[in-house]
């Protein structure tokens, strides 16, 4: 007998919970950079993050654009991926997208920010073993209220955190970051 492969249908409602949580963003919030990304992976990593998106629309969770005065931005380390990226990560089911962000950005570099609202909306497309779907990436932004930074990531992934003028080119989507950038602080 075969077994039913389910991952179509899993897709789908992945879409579609995608779709109502990129709307709800959208009309909550305006003025904020948004991107689109295509990302081609296994059949394993499709399916864990069809269900992510399925569960929250988030395939990657939330992050936060902390950012100084003069325009300086903060950037962790992965050093598993030799990337520089966006503290964040995923929210809790007892959490709001925010909050999470919140919490992942204080875990992951030790401080806290007065946000703004929403600086980039992602989309971010999955493509695997002939399956597609998508998910919201939301990236908030604010002010950092401090600037002492301290890494205390509980899962190990995170080994460094530094404020950047100039984005190294390690950056994990540097382009949309440099337009965010730009946007922001008019340069």
């Amino acid at each position: 007998m075969t077994a039913v492969d389910n991952l179509w249908f899993l897709a789908t409602e992945a879409r579609q919970e995608a779709e109502q949580v990129y709307h709800r963003f959208a009309e909550e919030y305006d003025d904020f950079v948004e991107f689109r990304t295509t990302r081609t992976v296994s059949r394993g990593r499709f399916r864990t993050v069809a269900e992510r998106i399925e569960a929250q629309g988030l395939p990657y969770g939330a992050h936060t654009l902390a950012y100084r005065p003069s325009g300086e931005l903060l950037l962790v380390k992965q050093d598993a991926i030799d990337t520089w990226v966006l503290p964040g990560g995923e929210v809790e089911p007892d959490e709001s997208v925010r909050e999470g962000a919140r919490r992942e950005l204080g875990e992951e570099a030790g401080i806290d920010v007065d946000y703004d609202g929403l600086g980039i909306l992602g989309e971010v497309r999955f493509r695997g073993d002939g399956h597609e779907t998508w998910g919201v990436l939301p990236i908030f932004e604010g002010e950092a209220k401090s600037t002492e930074l301290e890494v205390h990531d509980p899962d190990g992934e995170i080994t460094d955190a530094r404020w950047f003028d100039e984005l190294p080119e390690n950056t994990r989507d540097r382009a949309v970051l440099r337009e965010w950038r730009r946007e922001r602080f008019r340069e």
